[in-house]
């Protein structure tokens, strides 16, 4: 009997579930194989550099895993070591910036779009570049939200005080004429309640996990590499921090998708 080769999905911390369960909705059959370096987040703040060291550091770890491909499902992640990991490993390699960008074009009537995110991605200019390569004349307004994801990881985002927050670090957002707010953070689709309240319901809100399953799913059949229907996956979720905390999170975005599969946890030891 083969062993079913994994999806391996990385990020900074939980955002990357975000991915992961859009994945497990579209690809049932698909095995995956996440890490969320819950003891390093956030990644926003941190040097490109540094960045681009922990990115190849736990795609070293996840390699020995022979996944068939890898997810950088960390905005930061994605637009500051995407070309180095690509370049480093003989494996597909996506991230989520393209994804999100393209799911805006299709969706912006005006041709104004918002981005948030972290400090690096904002900084990067990375969805700027790949919204305007998709439409020259698209209008992006962009607004870095360093306070979103430690609200994540601490798994405080449904509270009276994170919605105060949100509101308060979009205000001055709310003017504008976009239609469309790209969640530039796999963490923010956590606190898409809250953003979706202070924005209002005229402005639609962007998540990159869709369209990235997607673009997950054309490549694997590309490559003949689906699973295929009687595959049932055995999916391992690791963590380089707290695995209560983590595993506590996971199962409660994932819900009955985690539970009705049987589910590996594992801390390894990694990194600082």
């Amino acid at each position: 009997m083969t062993v079913q080769q994994a999806i391996a999905v990385l990020d900074s911390g939980v955002g990357g579930l975000t991915v992961v369960k859009e994945v497990m909705r579209q690809l049932p059959r698909e095995k995956i194989l996440y890490f969320g370096d819950t003891a390093r987040t956030p990644y926003g703040p941190r040097a490109a550099d540094e960045v681009v060291a922990f990115t190849r550091e736990i795609v070293d770890y996840l390699i020995q895993y022979q996944p068939k491909m890898i997810v950088i499902a960390c905005n930061t992640a994605t637009a500051a070591a995407l070309e180095d990991i690509r370049q480093r490993v003989d494996l597909p390699v996506i991230g989520v910036i393209n994804p999100g960008a393209r799911a805006a074009i299709g969706r912006t009537k005006t041709g104004i779009v918002g981005v948030i995110g972290t400090e690096g991605t904002i900084k990067s200019g990375a969805y700027d570049l790949a919204l305007k390569r998709l439409s020259p004349h698209v209008e992006v307004i962009s607004r870095a939200c360093p306070a979103f994801v430690p609200l994540v990881e601490d798994g405080n985002f449904r509270s009276k005080e994170t919605s105060r927050i949100v509101s308060d670090s979009l205000r001055n957002l709310r003017d504008s004429a976009m239609d469309c707010l790209i969640l530039g953070c796999t963490h923010y689709p956590f606190l898409a309640e809250s953003i979706s309240e202070a924005m209002g319901t005229e402005v639609v809100l962007i998540s990159s996990a869709e369209e990235t399953a997607r673009e997950i799913s054309t490549i694997l059949h590309g490559t003949n590499e689906l699973a295929g229907r009687n595959e049932m996956p055995i999916h391992q979720f690791f963590c380089s921090g707290d695995p209560k905390k983590f595993q506590e999170i996971a199962q409660n975005w994932l819900g009955e998708q985690i539970r009705l599969t049987p589910v590996v946890w594992q801390v390894p030891h990694i990194g600082a």
